[in-house]
């Protein structure tokens, strides 16, 4: 994850049946048949294990799911076969996509002011997405410790020229112990985004960043960089915020000194595909409610929270309709997307095919932010959607997923190109307090999904699947 789509513009709003009553008298939006139904959807969601096995598999089966890889390929090929059993509809479609891989990545601290003689200081880094490489041999450089893109400009090229930069931003643990993780993620991506650029631009050899997470047990957080067009492209990688905070202790005494290793490849790119399943729909087949997730995954664990969880949430849907028998009015458009992590090939390939066609796009739902309790949905579009919510929350309410939140930009990097062209958007809401200590590091592992937690998420996605699929109005759009 992440690609965010982080807004100013937010509003949280706890829906009930009295607030749904308030706008009334209003036409009938669901018939007491699907609002019956819905309370099985949501039993069946919360009591099963459709989605705790089949994230189980993809994760610790199958595992690590970086674009190109054989566990991406075998993915494909795993989730489609799944779909097939289900009796759905399944396509293929093609997606070019980046081909990565990891090399050797190693770094020690060589020389700092006061150390016993003869010793030097192993540092925990990990190459990010789409680096270039050192020299096999790596290279030693003084550090230059900058807190951010402000401090680096100050220093300027007489300061950074030949050196290793380390951005020291840091990850807002405050923000992320109050449940929004995301926000402090928010804040903190941009230096691992654009670091290397940024300190090349002054004749840095090297760039490394804190890792834009939140864990403190010495883990690396890896993802996507990019370099800029006219700048040279330099090494970049990132350093735990245990060896952040060393680093950074250390250059305020003296000279740091750092000899860095990492070996990343950038090969040609590889065809790959995205999965997509069409439970067809009784009435309207040709309208397409999208349950979706993102089939890749970085490369340092098994990819479970980020984002096998959400394959696995819009996997259960047509599986626990199918179990109960329930038949959608309008087609629910299962996708496994390739390619979230490193540019979202999968999801501009999707729009590519299918923008003449978005008028049929009734609605679009991504998970893609974890496995923990959901205390609600997010949706994008029109503020006024809101009153469409009111069963859908009641339906929810005995998990305590209560809260819809409106959020401008969007809720999801794979539908966005859909949602910027008026499709309604949602996705599970969370309190993020515990996702960005697992996020795109080595601990985003098969453990970190509770059977009870995951059952709840695929009930927000099924149940606000099969209600907007059986919606008796248009939303607005």
């Amino acid at each position: 994850m992440k690609r965010l789509l982080l807004t100013a513009a937010i509003l949280s709003v706890g829906i009930t049946t009295a607030m749904a009553q308030t706008v009334s008298p209003t036409p009938e939006l669901y018939s007491q048949k699907t609002l019956d139904d819905l309370v099985r959807v949501q039993k069946a969601a919360t009591e099963g294990t459709h989605a705790f096995d089949f994230a189980r598999y993809m994760s610790a089966t199958i595992g690590p799911r970086i674009s190109g890889s054989n566990e991406a390929a075998f993915a494909v090929q795993y989730v489609a076969g799944e779909m097939r059993k289900l009796g759905l509809d399944v396509k293929l479609q093609k997606v070019m996509v980046p081909h990565w891989v990891r090399g050797v990545e190693t770094a020690e601290l060589t020389e700092w002011h006061g150390m016993p003689p003869g010793s030097k200081r192993n540092v925990v880094v990990t190459a990010l997405g789409h680096s270039v490489a050192t020299p096999a041999s790596g290279v030693t450089a003084d550090v230059v410790v900058v807190n951010d893109f402000a401090e680096l400009d100050r220093l300027g090229r007489k300061n950074i020229e030949g050196k290793i930069v380390l951005f020291n931003y840091k990850f807002d643990m405050g923000l992320q112990a109050a449940g929004f993780g995301l926000a402090a993620y928010g804040q903190s991506v941009a230096y691992r985004t654009n670091g290397a650029s940024a300190a090349a631009k002054y004749g840095a050899i090297a760039s490394i960043v804190r890792s834009a997470g939140g864990s403190q047990s010495r883990l690396a957080h890896t993802g996507l960089m990019r370099y800029q067009d006219g700048i040279a492209k330099i090494p970049s990688g990132a350093v735990t915020y245990e060896d952040a905070e060393t680093i950074a202790y250390l250059a305020k005494l003296g000279p740091v000194k750092m000899h860095l290793t990492l070996t990343p490849q950038t090969l040609p790119p590889v065809e790959s595909y995205n999965v997509i399943a069409d439970l067809k729909g009784s009435e309207k087949p040709n309208e397409y409610v999208i349950v979706s997730g993102h089939l890749d995954s970085w490369d340092l664990a098994q990819g479970a929270i980020d984002d096998a969880a959400g394959v696995a949430a819009a996997y259960s849907v047509p599986a626990i309709l199918k179990d109960l028998g329930l038949r959608p009015r309008r087609t629910i458009r299962f996708i496994a997307w390739m390619d979230e992590e490193q540019g979202g090939s999968g999801s501009e390939a999707y729009y590519a095919e299918e923008k003449g066609n978005i008028a049929n796009h009734f609605a679009a739902i991504e998970a893609d932010l974890g496995a923990s309790h959901p205390i609600g949905f997010k949706f994008a579009g029109k503020p006024e959607l809101q009153r469409y919510f009111g069963p859908l929350v009641k339906v929810l309410t005995p998990q305590g997923a209560t809260l819809a939140q409106y959020q401008a930009g969007g809720v999801g990097s794979d539908i966005g190109p859909l949602t910027r062209d008026g499709v309604p958007s949602f996705a599970p809401f969370f309190n993020e307090e515990t996702y960005f200590k697992y996020h795109h590091n080595a601990a985003d592992t098969f453990d970190k999904i509770d059977r009870r937690e995951i059952g709840e998420v695929s009930s927000v996605v099924a149940v606000l699947a099969y209600g907007l699929a059986n919606l008796e109005q248009p939303l607005p759009r």
